[in-house]
């Protein structure tokens, strides 16, 4: 006979103390229970914009993806809609519960992309943008989409990597619920894990659809923010010489 955890905190703290057995919380069926059973057990945190794929076995991931659809079928079932005769929802469950777990929010449960890297030989120590790259997020509080681009300079320290990681990586973090304040941070922390800059600035420009698509309903506002760490927060001439180049690639993209 199988249980379940219900939502109670005594119950989830109960469901810790469950054997762990290749991995997997024994006794429990839904796969998003067995993770969030391991995540407790561990003490990691599970937020929003949180990255969980350390907790999670390979094949959970399909269960998952179908344990979310079933949920989003109650949902739709909810706001009686009839998905049963509608040919355009009959599937949407499926199709929505992929785009979370594939897409939108592969950030929380794939592990961050391979990202070689390389001594700095020549000891370069003159500063670099790379951008725009495009950034797809979406909103913690409503769950609707962030469009924007990000920058990022770099003042190089004993590492470097590769133009296209900054992508991948930025991709990666941007792929889940997000705010953007702390978004832009969460880059930050990873570059500076990934390559050590003796400086780093992240601009980040992005509309909310949370203002456009509801709300206000304000077409034309976005967002601005941006950190800057090391030599660029030290250093007003740096931190200054990153904003004119990021002001450079802008003005040659509209020409």
């Amino acid at each position: 006979m199988t249980s379940a955890i219900p939502t109670s905190k005594n119950s989830l703290d109960d469901a810790n103390k469950l054997p762990l057995q290749n991995g997997r919380q024994d006794g429990i069926e839904k796969a998003s229970e067995r993770i969030r059973a391991r995540l407790l057990h561990n003490g990691a945190s599970f937020l929003a914009n949180d990255n969980i794929s350390e907790y999670i076995e390979p094949d959970e991931l399909q269960e998952l993806q179908s344990e979310v659809a079933d949920r989003l079928r109650d949902l739709l079932n909810t706001l009686v809609i009839d998905i049963d005769n509608d040919h355009n929802t009959e599937e949407t469950a499926e199709r929505v519960a992929r785009m979370y777990i594939q897409e939108v929010f592969k950030g929380r449960y794939q592990r961050q992309p391979r990202v070689t890297s390389f001594p700095n030989v020549k000891q370069l120590d003159e500063i670099y943008t790379v951008g725009p790259i495009t950034v797809r997020s979406a909103c913690s509080h409503h769950l609707v989409p962030i469009m924007g681009h990000c920058w990022i300079g770099i003042k190089p320290g004993t590492t470097v990597i590769g133009l296209s990681k900054f992508a991948r990586v930025a991709d990666w973090v941007f792929s889940r619920p997000h705010i953007q304040e702390e978004a832009v941070m969460i880059l930050a922390d990873e570059i500076e894990r990934l390559c050590e800059p003796q400086g780093l600035g992240i601009i980040l420009k992005a509309q909310h659809y949370c203002m456009k698509l509801r709300g206000v309903k304000e077409a034309h506002t976005s967002m601005v923010n941006s950190v800057v760490r090391g030599d660029f927060r030290h250093d007003p001439s740096l931190k200054q010489e990153f904003f004119e180049l990021v002001r450079q690639q802008e003005t040659a993209l509209v020409r």
